[in-house]
């Protein structure tokens, strides 16, 4: 990540070019006088949170031994499941 250091008349002038730069990964530094007064940097993403029951009432099928242990085959690794 690169950062770019500009004074507030040129992110002003250059506002879409310094946004293409912060979209790309770089982060800018915004400064008046030579001193550091703002920085530009890319908005990480949120995970989507999940929602509980979104697919209720949509499960078409569900076997009747679904929720039965499992057989020793299948822990041991031995034989078809």
């Amino acid at each position: 990540m690169a950062t770019k250091t500009v004074n507030i008349h040129e992110a002003k002038t250059q506002l879409s070019a310094l946004l293409a730069a912060v979209q790309a990964g770089d982060e800018v530094i915004i400064a008046k006088a030579n001193k550091p007064v703002a920085r530009l940097v890319p908005i990480e993403a949120k995970p989507k949170q999940r929602t509980f029951g979104l697919h209720k009432g949509n499960v078409l099928y569900i076997s009747d031994d679904f929720d039965a242990p499992l057989a020793d085959a299948f822990w041991l690794g031995n034989g078809p499941l």
